[in-house]
């Protein structure tokens, strides 16, 4: 009985401090988001901030902290939640902190869809997402695909989503040179990754994107815990392992490519979002909704430091963009030499 009260206690600690994270990560994007509403060029008070919120009419505000303000910071949040949970999902399932849509070429897709949709076919709005989440989900496909015989191995699923990548920004880097100027900076903001020109109306899809495909994950939440221990041993334990990543892939495809659509390949959010909330949380339990977190407050800060405390105006994807480029390097190496993973 002593042996088995001591793993209950162990477990309730490890449940404890997971809750405490999660307050705290909570705690911080809440911060975040105030400050974004408060603080930008000029400071609002927090009393015209609730009139606004509440629908009231204040001048200046209405448009500074309605039209400008509000909906960068809820698209912020909502596309880094869809990005940190949906690459988290990959890292977990593949058992490997690269695989993540970044490097495998989701983003990519989803980017050279749009891409085309804008130069080639001249379209632009919903019509251009539509083609983003579209071409995710098959270039994510097409690369489950190739990398299936006998069973999906990380590495080789890393490797397929490298080379798929490479000929889809090859493919990129051919339509943007073929583009009218006009046409040219219209793509290459896109491609940046921003949350400027924000509109309310885009957290739809989002919110819909995350709640369903968020939904799924979080269903699957013990079946992904059980796939780190690979594909043997969670098959021994009762899960439906091929089952399982079809369910994993969709919806983290489907958050990614939305994502994408709305705000463009914000850089990196996917690829380190994962690693900090399992360095946080640590073996207390699953990471899916720490990384959810910490993707909301990377592009939260991302976008604000990108706004108002660097030299110059940057998109947050250039932000997000300069922390995840040294990271990868250094990830690379660790793996190599450790084999490590989330």
């Amino acid at each position: 009985m002593m042996a088995v009260d001591k793993v209950a206690a162990s477990r309730l600690r490890r449940s404890g401090k997971r809750r405490v994270v999660i307050t705290a990560l909570v705690a911080v994007m809440f911060a975040a988001f105030v400050l974004t509403l408060l603080l930008g060029q000029s400071f609002t008070s927090p009393s015209d901030v609730i009139r606004v919120l509440m629908g009231q009419d204040v001048p200046g505000a209405s448009f500074t902290v309605g039209q400008l303000r509000l909906p960068r910071a809820v698209l912020s949040c909502l596309a880094g939640a869809c990005f940190g949970l949906g690459g988290v999902a990959f890292q977990i399932m593949l058992r490997n902190p690269l695989a993540s849509p970044d490097i495998i070429g989701i983003s990519s897709g989803a980017s050279a869809a749009a891409v085309f949709a804008i130069v080639v076919l001249q379209l632009d709005g919903a019509t251009v997402s539509v083609f983003a989440v579209v071409a995710g989900l098959g270039v994510a496909m097409l690369v489950y695909g190739l990398a299936s015989k006998n069973g999906v191995a990380g590495t080789r699923l890393i490797l397929v989503g490298i080379g798929v990548s490479a000929m889809v920004e090859s493919f990129i880097a051919y339509t943007l040179s073929q583009a009218p100027s006009w046409d040219l900076q219209d793509a290459m903001r896109w491609l940046t990754g921003s949350v400027n020109g924000a509109q309310l109306d885009q957290a739809l899809p989002l919110l819909l994107a995350l709640a369903v495909g968020g939904g799924l994950l979080l269903s699957r939440s013990r079946d992904l815990d059980a796939l780190r221990l690979g594909d043997d041993t969670a098959a021994a334990l009762g899960v439906g392992v091929a089952r399982t990543r079809i369910i994993v892939i969709v919806s983290a495809v489907t958050m990614i490519a939305v994502a994408t659509a709305v705000t463009g390949p914000i850089a990196f959010v996917a690829f380190l979002s994962g690693p900090i909330a399992a360095r946080m949380v640590g073996q207390n339990g699953s990471v899916l909704i720490p990384a959810a977190l910490v993707g909301a407050v990377l592009v939260l800060a991302g976008d604000y430091a990108g706004q108002f405390l660097l030299p110059a105006r940057y998109p947050v994807g250039v932000v997000t963009g300069a922390l995840g480029a040294p990271y990868l390097i250094y990830l690379i190496v660790r793996v190599n030499r450790a084999g490590a993973s989330i």
